[in-house]
């Protein structure tokens, strides 16, 4: 069938809109009709990094719509089912049973590759292959083909253009503070970094109870947000000294940190306002090698925990969340800008400067 794309070619190069055609669902696959798809910082610096050789690239997964069809195999969703889409997973191997399907043996293979696991790609222009299966979805497109364990059934009262994000960027922030950290009534957690990720820590930390919540960000709106959001206190890492202002704000220096930037410098300073025996998690992709203070982290017995996805099984997650945005405990109204789908480019360019928070993208 003939859909509409967002293609990406280079990292310099702005996305195309373009006709492109999908193929029908094989036995296992899921077409979604996209209603909204969030636009995460994981989908730019994978259009900054992929490789020209494996050219055009349709990205995004946060995507959100309506089932359309589905394989003969296909259980779990049928058409007209409304739906949010998230991550892949195999759902068979050890991490997957026992509850850590974002650590899946396949994670890479299932969600990375720009192809199914066989090789072969949903998608094609003309004669050319057009790459995709990102995150098994692809939803910088008006349809994607998808799979049983990317979808999360939703309601038919949920504004699809609001929970887009809940599917990566949300997931990530809360499932780190609420299913990592678990940081108790009376604990003090510090967020580096007020983008979509690091303020979803904020309101997750806020409906948790959270004693002490503390934002870390250079940028004076998102700092003010997150004040309205359930932060306590925050930092301006531009004209405060991060660390000496931390351990003002918590005594002996926090408990728990979240870092989102994947900055080295700004892991260090993480590391250094943990109290002894504290937990640092790290959700940020950037550089991929960092120099920390390893005297810092084995003298006061601290912990530090990578999480991808929030820890989070989406299909028990998501409802979570859900139900927390239905009670205003989780405002993502706060956060989100929509745009139409063919303003892709300005949407981009907006999350990069910071002028919007978390971007959505409307069909």
């Amino acid at each position: 069938m003939k859909i509409k794309a967002a293609l990406s070619s280079s990292a310099e190069a702005p996305f195309e809109i373009a006709e492109v055609e999908l193929d029908e669902p094989r036995p296992d696959e899921v077409l979604v009709a996209l209603t909204a798809v969030g636009v995460c910082h994981t989908d730019l610096t994978m259009k900054a990094l992929w490789p020209q050789a494996m050219s055009p690239i349709v990205l995004g997964h946060e995507g959100a719509g309506v089932v359309d069809a589905v394989g003969r195999d296909v259980t779990a969703v049928r058409p007209g089912d409304r739906v949010l889409l998230s991550y892949r997973s195999c759902g068979s191997c050890r991490e997957c049973a026992a509850g850590h399907r974002t650590y899946c043996q396949d994670f890479r293979t299932l969600n990375a590759l720009g192809s199914r696991p066989d090789g072969s790609t949903t998608m094609r222009r003309g004669n050319s292959r057009v790459y995709g299966s990102f995150f098994g979805q692809s939803s910088f497109a008006s349809h994607a083909l998808t799979y049983e364990s990317n979808l999360v059934v939703v309601g038919d009262r949920v504004d699809l253009s609001v929970v887009a994000p809940l599917g990566c960027g949300v997931q990530t922030g809360a499932g780190a503070v609420l299913n990592v950290l678990a940081p108790a009534g009376d604990a003090s957690l510090v967020v580096f970094g007020a983008g979509g990720v690091g303020l979803a820590a904020v309101m997750a930390a806020k409906a948790a109870g959270v004693a002490t919540i503390i934002a870390v960000d250079p940028v004076a709106d998102r700092r003010q947000i997150a004040t309205e959001i359930g932060a306590t206190a925050t930092v301006d890492p531009a004209s405060d000294d991060v660390v000496d202002a931390i351990r003002r704000l918590t005594g002996a220096g926090a408990t728990h940190a979240l870092d989102t930037t994947a900055i080295g410098a700004v892991i260090n300073q993480a590391i250094a306002a943990l109290a002894a025996l504290g937990t640092l998690a790290l959700v940020g992709v950037g550089t991929p090698e960092v120099t920390i203070d390893v005297q810092s982290v084995i003298g006061g017995g601290k912990t530090i925990r990578g999480v991808i996805e929030g820890d989070a099984v989406a299909q028990q997650f998501v409802p979570r969340l859900l139900d927390l945005h239905a009670e205003g405990r989780l405002p993502l109204e706060k956060l989100i800008r929509t745009y139409d789908f063919d303003d892709i480019d300005t949407a981009v360019a907006d999350a990069r400067s910071g002028a919007t928070i978390k971007p959505v993208l409307v069909f």
